[in-house]
């Protein structure tokens, strides 16, 4: 039997997608972890005086926001080693060495539990325990000081995760109130900002007749994100708190190539912003639709369009023999195709 082209990449598309689901269907995002946890960390926080955010910032870093091999296979969330003193269940990982011992628990929980016992329990870490519970640069320095981890550079690690997701509200009293209004803040605020600064519409729910011309009908949904088509080429829409780093490994693709599809300068750390298109593969070197020309609205670039229609923006710049960051005017005609 002869297959079409079309008919052989939707048939290997369909298989790389029904991977992706299995391999990520059960991946936490950051922001899914930190919901899940932070009840417990706040817990401990007023039982031992550890910090919320700290022990939230260890658990995301030493687990990978519970996404680990060692987190999968034996709930142990902060990388606690088995030490000599250790009675319980154990298994090994390779970590600084080959085949280490790693404490492994029967849940998530027990292992917070542990976490704060070791750090309470054990005179290494006594002189943490000076510092206020809101002095969350100062636990960070003091548990690199204390040999927690061996990487050079831990404690700005935690301190750049504690700040970047704000972690240290959950410090403060009535934390857990307090950094539930942040996400609710962030997600206004985001929506406005990209309804005043992009092209691009949200995507909203279909209801009765389907519009064939409309292409944001969800084909497949992998770990929350619904995938879908535009000008042959396949794209998701940003949420509240997407990272290129998860949106990468979602779609087992590095952040780095991510931003080559999305034409986005490999060296900016910022990550896309509720409601944008981020595409998961090239787009197309032209477009497919009916159109032939755009006309330019207030605002717009020549990435946004090249985004809204999936044309790699050099071939939009070619096409129209214009440079990439050449500024559009209101009322201009783009052409789309030759």
């Amino acid at each position: 039997m002869i297959f079409s082209k079309k008919a052989t990449y939707w048939a290997i598309f369909t298989l790389i997608l029904c991977t992706f689901q299995t391999n990520a269907q059960t991946r936490q995002t950051k922001e899914e972890y930190i919901e899940r946890y932070k009840h417990i960390a706040i817990d401990h926080m007023e039982r031992y005086g550890i910090p919320a955010s700290i022990t939230m910032a260890q658990g995301i870093l030493e687990s990978d926001s519970g996404n680990s091999n060692l987190a999968r296979r034996s709930n142990n969330h902060f990388g606690i080693k088995c030490k000599k003193d250790w009675k319980g269940q154990r298994v090994y990982h390779t970590d600084d060495a080959p085949d280490e011992c790693f404490r492994k628990y029967d849940s998530v929980e027990e292992s917070y539990e542990d976490h704060a016992n070791f750090l309470d329990k054990s005179p290494r870490y006594d002189s943490l325990f000076a510092y206020s519970n809101t002095d969350y640069r100062s636990w960070a320095r003091g548990l690199k000081a204390a040999g927690y981890a061996t990487a050079p550079d831990y404690a700005q690690r935690l301190t750049r995760i504690i700040e970047d997701n704000r972690l240290y509200l959950l410090d403060q009293e009535n934390g857990s109130s307090l950094y539930a209004s942040r996400l609710k803040d962030e997600a206004t605020k985001a929506t406005k900002e990209f309804e005043q600064s992009s092209s691009v519409n949200l995507p909203t729910t279909t209801e009765g007749r389907i519009d064939p011309n409309n292409y944001r009908v969800v084909e497949r949904t992998i770990n929350g994100f619904s995938v879908y088509e535009n000008n042959r080429s396949h794209f998701v829409i940003a949420r509240t708190g997407d990272t290129f780093e998860e949106i990468a490994t979602t779609f087992a693709v590095t952040a780095r190539t991510l931003r080559k599809y999305n034409e986005i300068d490999a060296k900016s750390v910022a990550d896309p912003i509720q409601g944008e298109m981020i595409y998961i593969e090239r787009k197309q070197t032209r477009w497919w639709g009916e159109n032939s020309t755009h006309r330019v609205k207030e605002g717009e670039t020549l990435r946004s369009i090249s985004q809204e229609y999936g044309v790699r923006l050099a071939k939009l710049a070619q096409l129209n023999r214009l440079r990439k960051d050449t500024p559009l005017q209101a009322g201009a005609e783009l052409k789309l195709r030759k």
